[in-house]
């Protein structure tokens, strides 16, 4: 016997009945007349075809800004084209800005033929390196450069070739409109517009990159750089010192102007320099900047030092007296004069006949360990460390004893930044303060925050003084300005070749204050082994270039950094030291 089973079938059409009512039910709820039904549905259908519409539109928009690979063309792009701020002079100049430029790259997987491509591209841009095009676009990569930097002519003809799977990038390119009148202050930039030297590298040290990392260095968020550096005032500085170094035949030239209340560079200038906009001269050994990176014995100079160091001990006065009747024998050395008097000389003397021998003995008197310390409080014996990346450190003496505190007391025997001493001599006449240098923009206020007294206020007035003097009477007349009451002291030091001093390898510094009964500013003028003229009737020394150098300098930025001239004033002896009467 077997079970049967029943198998019992809804009808089609009654279970497709009750799926309406059910869905009716959720969309509708019960009791909905048909009109309320219609306009529901025709809701539901304006949604949905807005919906397909936007995404339309959204894929057109991403296609029409990027293209196809739109993301990896996208990473580079960012990649490269960083957005730097201008860079400007105190006056609002433009030193550096960024123009946008256009680059030519490739895709490869898009070209059809390689080497048709290779043939027309070389053809318009006959720089290109065939190989080196060819092996780029017959690689598998999404994405090749194939020209950074090109011209706008040169993609208009690249454009009309139609080539398939090549194409161009805008990116941010650095434009230096000044060249090369303040190349070793600006630096440059590498090809990505990244800083590799000078500001331009201190930018991005401090900050620059890591906005660039986070997505806000864009054009529209960043502001200008203000730099200390006056165009003007640099512009007339290098033009003397081109001047100098063609008519002396020196091997090279330099010089700055120091706000001594501030600390501020209003100018710098080292020959030979460079175009920043072809990076490649940079390159050239000889284009160093010889202010910040070079160091050297800066020769008598130095002598305001040791001077300073006497006069601020209270061991020595200006009317003490120094015996210069002979050389100093010390060992088997021997310091002399260059022009040697035969007698007793005061303090005032040693300065402006520019004794060895006299501030040989001053150094002596004060001792080796008082001669460090004074040198290290003035900021001589370590690295100076500015905006500027470019620095070096001083070259001091293995073991420091008696006959290089000799040396070292008129410029021999020790090496250092020329700026260096440019800070430390702004210390000697602006009433005693060691304010760092900056290459930015900086109120007297904002200066004080940072000084640090290193000598007495009586000290500096003295100093100013024996500037003035030496001016007058001394080494430095050839730059005394009618009407600037300058203030000054040179220096010749003869360069180490092979080892030994050569007499007729010098460098000479020239350092001049103005206006001496009050200073504002030092300007440093550097002339790198000049040669004997028959109008410096053979001699080299600082006194028959780097000084009247230094006076043409003068005659030319006084003006544009507001120091009115003043006529009929009374000497140093009464204008500055009657104060202290």
């Amino acid at each position: 016997m077997t079970d049967q089973v029943e198998v019992v079938r809804v009808p089609e059409r009654s279970f497709s009945a009750w799926r309406q009512r059910v869905v009716r039910g959720l969309l509708y709820g019960q009791n909905v007349d048909r009109a309320a039904r219609a306009r529901v549905r025709v809701g539901l259908t304006i949604v949905i075809f807005s919906l397909v519409y936007v995404v339309i539109g959204a894929r057109l928009v991403m296609f029409a800004t990027f293209g196809e690979g739109h993301g990896p063309r996208r990473v580079t792009q960012d990649a490269t084209a960083t957005a730097r701020p201008d860079i400007v002079d105190r006056n609002g100049q433009i030193l550096a800005t960024d123009v946008k430029t256009p680059s030519l790259f490739g895709e490869p997987r898009r070209l059809i033929d390689v080497d048709e491509a290779v043939e027309m591209l070389t053809a318009a841009l006959p720089d290109l390196d065939t190989k080196e095009v060819r092996d780029r676009l017959s690689s598998k990569k999404g994405f090749v450069w194939l020209k950074r930097e090109i011209t706008p002519r040169q993609q208009h003809d690249i454009h009309r070739l139609g080539l398939p799977g090549v194409g161009f990038l805008r990116e941010n390119k650095r434009d230096y409109p000044n060249g090369v009148d303040v190349s070793h202050l600006i630096g440059l930039v590498n090809i990505d517009n990244q800083g590799i030297a000078g500001i331009e590298k201190w930018l991005d040290t401090n900050g620059l990159a890591d906005l660039h990392r986070a997505g806000f260095a864009t054009d529209r968020l960043q502001k200008p750089v203000e730099l200390a550096v006056d165009l003007r005032v640099e512009h007339a500085l290098r033009d003397e010192l081109l001047k100098a170094k063609e008519h002396f035949k020196a091997k090279a030239a330099s010089g700055l102007v120091s706000n001594v209340r501030t600390g501020e560079i209003v100018a710098m200038v080292s020959l030979p320099d460079f175009d920043p906009n072809n990076p490649k001269e940079a390159n050239d050994p000889d284009r160093i900047n010889r202010l910040t990176t070079g160091v050297y014995e800066m020769g008598s100079t130095f002598k305001a030092f040791t001077l300073a160091m006497a006069l601020d001990s209270g061991k020595a006065t200006l009317n003490s007296m120094w015996d210069a009747r002979g050389p100093l024998h010390y060992g088997r050395f021997k310091i002399h004069d260059d022009h040697p008097l035969g007698r007793f000389i005061n303090t005032k003397e040693v300065f402006t006949y520019s004794s060895n021998v006299g501030a040989a003995r001053m150094a002596l008197g004060q001792g080796v360990e008082a001669h460090q310390a004074f040198l290290r409080k003035m900021g001589q014996m370590t690295r100076l460390r500015t905006e500027l990346p470019e620095s070096a450190s001083p070259i001091l003496p293995r073991k420091w004893g008696e006959l290089n505190t000799v040396t070292i007391s008129f410029g021999h025997g020790m090496a250092v930044a020329p700026l260096q001493a440019v800070m430390g001599i702004d210390a000697l006449v602006n009433g005693g303060y060691l304010i760092p240098p900056t290459f930015l923009k900086r109120s007297e206020e904002e200066a004080m925050k940072l000084a640090k007294r290193v000598i007495k206020p009586e000290t500096s007035e003295k100093m100013r003084f024996l500037m003035r003097l030496n001016a007058e009477i001394g080494t430095a007349r050839k730059a005394d300005v009618k009407g600037y009451y300058v203030g000054g002291k040179t220096g010749t030091a003869e360069k180490v070749i092979n080892g030994r001093y050569a007499k007729k390898k010098v460098l000479n510094g020239f350092t001049a204050i103005l206006p001496a009964d009050d200073p504002k500013y030092q300007i440093l003028i550097m002339i790198d082994e000049p040669q004997p003229l028959k109008e410096t009737y053979g001699f080299i020394t600082s006194g028959w270039n780097a000084v009247p150098t230094g006076g043409k300098v003068i005659a030319r930025i006084a003006p544009l950094l507001g120091i009115q001239p003043r006529f009929d004033l009374p000497p140093s002896e009464r204008l500055i030291l009657a104060t202290s009467r």
